[in-house]
C-alpha cells in the first residue's frame, strides 16, 4: 500500500500544530515540575527502626509542611541502618527551627520507630541552572553540527534547507517529549536532559535515511518525476525499515515501563515513558513532517525564482 504523504501534508502539520498548543495549554494549566537542583530546596535524612512505608512518611511531613515533598526509603550497606530521604523543593529553604518543629511532630506520630534526623542539606538552584545551561548549549551547538552536517551530505539537493527542517522535526519530538514529563507529573530532572540529548541523537537518523533515497531517486529519476512525487516515492520505500526499527525501540522501551512499574522504580519510569512517546514522536515526524516540509520550501524556492 502507497501512501500519499505529500498530498495529505496538510493534515499531518495541523495534527503537530494541535499538539503543539496541547503542549502550551499543558504547561499554562498543569506547569513543570523542577527538581530540587533547579529550583532549590532541602534534603533531609531521618533515620528509624522497625517498619514504616515512604507513602505514609510522605504524607505527614505533607501535611505538617504544607506542601508537596517527595520521600524515598534508603538501606545503609555497612550497618543494615534505614533512612528516609525528604525532598522538598522550595523557593525557601528548610529553617532550623522548622526542621526542629517536623522532628517532633515525626517523633510524636511515629513514636515507636526511633526517629532520628541524620542530617539536613539546603541546596542552592545555582549548580542546576548552570548545568541546564550547559546541556541548552550542548542541545545548540549539536543542532548546529546537525545542519552543517546534513547541509553537506545532501548539498545535491538542497542540503542546507534539509538541515534545517531536521533541526525543526526534532524540536518538534523533544517538545512531545517535554509534554509526557508535565502531563504525567514526572520531575524536570537530569532525566529530562538525557531524554533530549537521546531524542536528538535517534530521531534524526530515519530522516537521514529517507533523504539519502530522495537523493538516490533523484540522481535516477532526474526531472522526469514531479517533486512531490518523489518525495512521496521516496518516504513510501523507508517506510516499512523506518517503522520496523521505531517499534522495536519503542517495544522495549514499553518493557523496561512494565518492570519499572513492578519494582517501584520511579527513576526509571520517567526516563522510558517520555523516552517511548519520543520514540514514536520521532517515527511520526521523520515519516510525516521533515519530507512534507523539505518539499514545500523546496516548491517555495522553484516558485519564488520562477517569478
Amino acid at each position: 500500500m502507497k501512501l500519499n504523504i505529500i498530498g495529505k501534508r496538510k493534515l499531518f502539520f495541523t495534527i503537530s500544530i494541535v499538539a503543539m498548543v496541547c503542549v502550551l495549554l499543558i504547561t499554562i494549566f498543569i506547569g513543570p515540575k523542577l527538581d530540587i537542583q533547579f529550583k532549590g530546596g532541602s534534603i533531609a535524612t531521618y533515620s528509624y527502626t522497625g517498619n514504616l512505608t515512604p507513602e505514609e512518611f510522605g504524607k505527614t511531613v505533607k501535611q505538617f509542611l504544607g506542601q508537596d515533598v517527595t520521600v524515598q526509603q534508603q538501606e545503609n550497606n555497612v550497618t543494615g541502618q534505614m533512612s528516609m530521604v525528604v525532598s522538598l523543593t522550595s523557593d525557601q529553604n528548610l529553617t532550623t527551627e522548622k526542621q526542629a518543629a517536623l522532628l517532633d511532630e515525626l517523633q510524636k506520630t511515629y513514636a515507636d520507630n526511633a526517629i532520628e534526623a541524620s542530617g539536613v542539606n539546603n541546596v542552592d538552584p545555582v549548580m542546576g541552572k548552570e548545568f541546564l545551561k550547559k546541556c541548552l548549549v550542548a542541545v545548540v551547538f549539536a543542532s548546529v553540527i546537525m545542519v552543517a552536517y546534513i547541509g553537506f551530505r545532501f548539498r545535491k539537493i538542497g542540503g542546507a534547507s534539509a538541515g534545517i527542517v531536521s533541526v525543526i522535526a526534532l524540536l518538534h519530538d523533544v517538545l512531545i517529549a517535554y509534554g509526557v514529563f508535565v502531563l504525567m507529573g514526572f520531575t524536570i530532572n537530569d532525566n529530562f536532559i538525557a531524554v533530549v540529548l537521546t531524542i536528538l541523537g535517534y530521531s534524526i537518523n530515519d530522516t537521514i535515511v529517507i533523504y539519502d533515497r530522495i537523493r538516490e531517486n533523484k540522481r535516477y529519476y532526474g526531472n522526469k518525476m514531479e517533486l512531490g512525487e518523489l518525495v512521496n516515492m521516496s518516504i513510501n520505500q523507508c517506510l516499512r525499515r523506518t517503522v520496523t526499527t521505531s517499534l522495536t525501540t519503542a517495544m522495549a522501551l514499553l518493557c523496561i515501563c512494565v518492570v519499572a512499574v513492578m519494582m517501584n522504580v520511579t527513576s526509571i519510569l520517567s526516563f522510558a515513558v517520555p523516552m517511548m512517546v519520543g520514540v514514536i514522536s520521532g517515527l511520526y515526524s521523520s515519516v510525516f513532517l521533515s519530507g512534507s516540509m523539505w518539499t514545500l520550501w523546496q516548491e517555495k524556492k522553484a516558485a519564488k525564482a520562477k517569478a
